[in-house]
C-alpha cells in the first residue's frame, strides 16, 4: 500500500501542559482512520499539526514524501482540511466562498467554475448558494467546511468532527460521500459517534491524554468489548430466575445481564469467559428446558465498552 502520512514521535506542550505525548502511526491509500478519544484527549490538536496549523514542539510529519514543516507548500497541496467548527467568511455565499476556495489553490477560468459546480454537486448545496453563510444553519455550514475540503480533489483528508451537526438523512450523505472517496484517498477523521466508525472506518485508532491506547480495525476493538460473543437470548415469558440460573450452570459464562422484558418476552445476555463459545450450550439448554425462544443471537461486541474501559479514567486537558 502507498503511505499517504506518516507521523514520528509528534508532540505538542502549551506550557506545562502536554496535549499530544509523542505518538507515532502512518496511514495508507485506501485508509478511513477514526481517530477516537474523550474531549481534550490530543485529537484536534493532532490534525492542526499534521495540516501544519500548529508547529509541533518536536517530532515529524510527512505528507506524501513532504515534510511539513520544511515543505509546508508541497505537503498542504496534497491535503484537504475541514477543522473544528468549519470557519468560513460569514458575509460570502457559498458560492462566492467555494470560488475564492478554489482560486486560492490555483485554479482559473473555467476551471474554478468546473470544480466549485462538482462540489456542490457533491455535497448537495444547490438550495443555500446564494444566501449568505452567516444564515446558513450549523448543518450547512458544516457542509460548506466539506465542501472547501475537497474542492481540489486532495490525495490526503483531515475531517474534524465531519458530521457534526448535521440531521441523520445529511449524515448519510456525507458518510457516502466517504465511502465513495476511501478507496483512492487516505482519510483521517475523527468523531464522537461510534456508529460512524462502523459505517466509514476501516481502522479506529483511541487517544487519551495525548497518547494512542489502542489502533486496529473496527472489528479488532469490538474484540476487546466484554460483550465480544455474548449470546443474547429472549423468550416467551416464563420464571425469569428459573431461567437465570439454568444459564448460570452452563460451562463458560461468566455473566447474565437482564435486557428490557416486553408484555410476553423476558431477555438475558449470557456473557462468556474470554475466549470461549457458549452459543451452542445455550441453544442446548433452551432446547432441554423447552424454552420458546423467539431470539438467539451472538453480539460481535460493543465499541462504547471498549472506549469507556479505556478511557474513563483521563482527564480532560484544558
Amino acid at each position: 500500500m502507498e503511505n499517504m502520512v506518516h507521523i514520528q514521535q509528534l508532540r505538542k506542550e502549551f506550557g506545562p501542559i502536554t496535549a499530544v505525548d509523542g505518538i507515532s502511526f502512518s496511514v495508507n491509500k485506501g485508509e478511513v482512520l477514526g481517530f477516537l478519544g474523550p474531549n481534550g484527549a490530543g485529537k484536534s490538536t493532532t490534525m492542526k499539526m499534521i495540516t501544519g496549523f500548529l508547529t509541533p514542539t518536536s517530532g515529524t510529519v510527512i505528507v506524501k514524501g513532504f515534510d511539513i514543516q520544511d515543505q509546508p507548500l508541497q505537503a498542504k497541496q496534497q491535503l484537504g482540511y475541514l477543522p473544528e467548527g468549519a470557519p468560513a467568511y460569514p458575509d460570502m455565499t457559498p458560492a462566492d466562498f467555494l470560488a475564492f476556495i478554489a482560486e486560492m489553490r490555483g485554479f482559473r477560468g473555467e476551471e474554478i467554475k468546473r470544480r466549485v459546480e462538482e462540489t456542490i454537486t457533491h455535497v448537495h448545496l444547490e438550495n443555500v448558494l446564494n444566501q449568505p453563510i452567516e444564515t446558513l444553519s450549523k448543518g450547512f455550514k458544516r457542509r460548506v467546511g466539506l465542501a472547501q475540503a475537497i474542492l481540489h480533489d486532495p490525495d490526503v483528508l483531515i475531517l474534524d468532527e465531519p458530521t457534526d451537526g448535521l440531521d441523520p438523512n445529511q449524515k448519510h450523505e456525507v458518510r457516502s460521500l466517504i465511502q465513495t472517496m476511501a478507496a483512492y484517498k487516505a482519510i483521517i477523521l475523527s468523531t464522537h459517534i461510534l456508529e460512524e466508525v462502523h459505517a466509514v472506518c476501516t481502522r479506529a485508532m483511541i487517544i487519551a491524554k495525548g497518547k494512542i491506547i489502542t489502533d486496529g480495525t473496527p472489528a479488532e476493538l469490538e474484540s476487546q468489548s466484554p460483550h465480544h460473543h455474548a449470546v443474547r437470548l429472549r423468550v416467551k415469558t416464563g420464571h425469569a430466575s428459573r431461567i437465570r440460573e439454568a444459564l448460570q450452570q452452563l460451562p463458560g459464562i461468566r455473566a447474565i445481564e437482564d435486557l428490557e422484558r416486553t408484555e410476553d418476552t423476558l431477555g438475558f445476555l449470557a456473557i462468556p469467559i474470554k475466549g470461549q463459545s457458549i452459543l451452542g450450550d445455550i441453544s442446548q439448554c433452551s432446547r432441554e428446558h423447552k424454552w420458546e425462544v423467539v431470539e438467539l443471537s451472538i453480539e460481535q461486541g460493543q465499541l462504547d465498552d471498549v472506549f469507556r474501559s479505556l478511557t474513563v479514567e483521563t482527564q480532560p486537558l484544558s
